[in-house]
């Protein structure tokens, strides 16, 4: 399997609020937070096209409820990512059998929340690390990966460094 990055496209960030509107929509305002993350979040950075969201929840007892409008929403539900991650739910959703959209429904101020916000604000502001991970992920996707899991995998490293600089560490 091939990963592919494109060069950074400001249209992720009107597909990210196009998408967040129709989230609000469906699900309510209140006691939710939806934010962009990962790559496509942060201006110059090369990415996988696909739009990763994240949902925070003031109390994430309550997220079962929240399941049935993202799938109206043409999201498939992964109920087995939970046994991975307990206390997060995940989506995604596809246009002609490719993802374009990535969906982690969490607790607000979740370890979860707090790493993906912090990593995702840390590129913003640090060109030098913004562009070591750019080439990290340009380089790894010359490589042919088992599974899309195989290619994440192979950044943790990089992720974890950053968070270990920003005492995000778990």
């Amino acid at each position: 399997m091939k990963i592919v990055i494109q060069p950074y496209n400001p249209c992720w960030l009107t597909l990210f609020a196009q998408e967040k509107a129709k989230i609000h929509n469906s699900i309510g305002k209140d006691g939710v937070w939806i934010e962009h993350i990962s790559s496509t979040s942060v201006e110059g950075l090369s990415a996988k096209p696909v739009i990763d969201i994240l949902i925070g929840l003031e109390n994430f007892s309550v997220a079962d409820q929240f399941v049935s409008p993202i799938e109206a929403l043409d999201y498939y539900y992964v109920a087995d990512y939970e046994d991975q991650m307990p206390l997060s739910k995940f989506f995604f959703k596809e246009e002609n059998h490719k993802r374009t959209h990535h969906l982690h429904l969490v607790e607000m101020n979740s370890p979860f929340w707090k790493r993906h916000m912090a990593f995702r604000d840390y590129l913003r502001e640090n060109e030098t690390d913004r562009k070591a991970y750019e080439t990290l992920k340009k380089n790894l996707s010359e490589r042919d990966w088992s599974t899309r899991n195989d290619y994440v995998k192979a950044k943790s490293g990089f992720i974890r460094n950053i968070e270990s600089k920003l005492n995000l560490n778990t």
